[in-house]
């Protein structure tokens, strides 16, 4: 399943009304928030649609998944948006995470801890903003969507200290941009890491650098532990990949609309995170060119100064000085 999704849940006293664009979406809040009676309102129209006041309306199939027979329910949806509440334990296991990666539904998932083990974006994680009788979801991080702490460094970070959370091809080229600046880089061999390395090292300035696409999971616990902490900045991309391809160096009208709505590309069943994909579509376009991409290596041409500068030139208000050579 790809593309947007609108859904529209209403009673004659109360109304939500939302749009999915990925695969997986997140909801958080408090209680009294809303949350479970989306889901109740879901539930209602599923069991009895001609006899409940509820009116459902989207172009796919809606599911509730629940309790210890989930497995088996979800064997019977195909190209539908399931929901599930908070409470529904299995939700933190990985048997879970990986029976969901070889479906093509949507998921909507309500809870208040994190889930480790799938790829969520921060992007789309939400609380439920109410104003009278109508509900709609809001972006829990949208403030911080590219770059956390702007007023950092006086609106430009200049780290002492740069991490990464993987050791591919993303850490093999702020590593070489790092060095060349007198910099330090270290990888932090998964997102996990990132938290317990900012508890550690308190002193440094240090620039964080994440997929966004599949670092929800950390988002909250790694915002709390920086808060009032003026040393550390976080650069969420999608992904090392999209920054390659927004950067303009792959010359290609198909890219081009690829970014400019990815939804509309992305086959949830194939791609279970936007990371997968934009890397799958950067190794096709450089295939057989001196640009050729590898995830485990980083091809050397984009260490050369015209490419690495476009790159570079997506991070904006962080400075590494590369951008400033002759």
């Amino acid at each position: 399943m790809r593309g947007k999704h609108r859904i529209i849940v209403s009673t004659k006293r109360l109304k939500y009304d939302f749009e999915l664009r990925r695969n997986l979406t997140i909801i958080q809040g408090d209680s009294a928030t809303g949350k479970t009676t989306l889901v109740d309102m879901i539930r209602d129209f599923i069991n009895n649609p001609s006899g409940t006041p509820v009116e459902l309306n989207c172009d796919k199939k809606c599911y509730v998944l629940e309790g210890a027979l989930w497995k088996q329910q979800l064997a019977g949806i195909s190209a539908g948006i399931v929901f599930i509440d908070e409470g529904n334990e299995f939700i933190k296991s990985t048997d879970f995470a990986q029976e969901i990666q070889q479906t093509d539904n949507y998921y909507v998932i309500i809870t208040r801890e994190a889930l480790p083990a799938l790829p969520y974006s921060v992007e789309e994680i939400y609380g439920i903003r109410t104003s009278g009788k109508y509900g709609t979801l809001k972006q829990s991080y949208h403030e911080f969507y590219r770059l956390y702490g702007e007023d950092t460094y006086e609106n430009v970070v200049k780290p002492e200290l740069v991490i990464t959370e993987d050791s591919n091809s993303g850490y093999q080229f702020f590593s070489q941009i790092c060095k060349e600046n007198q910099l330090k880089c270290e990888s932090m061999d998964g997102k996990s890491n990132v938290f317990h390395y900012l508890n550690k090292h308190r002193n440094e300035k240090i620039l964080v650098i994440a997929d966004g696409a599949a670092f929800g999971s950390e988002i909250d616990k790694v915002l709390q532990l920086i808060y009032g902490r003026k040393n550390v900045a976080i650069y969420l991309p999608e992904s090392f990949e999209w920054m390659i391809l927004s950067s303009g160096t792959i010359k290609s009208s198909t890219v081009d609309e690829m970014l400019s709505n990815p939804s509309e590309y992305i086959e949830s069943k194939e791609y279970f995170s936007w990371e997968r994909f934009f890397t799958a579509v950067l190794i096709e376009e450089t295939k057989d060119s001196y640009m050729t991409y590898a995830k485990r290596k980083i091809n050397p041409v984009y260490l050369e100064k015209t490419i690495r500068d476009a790159i570079l030139k997506q991070m904006n208000k962080i400075e590494l000085n590369v951008m400033k050579e002759n």
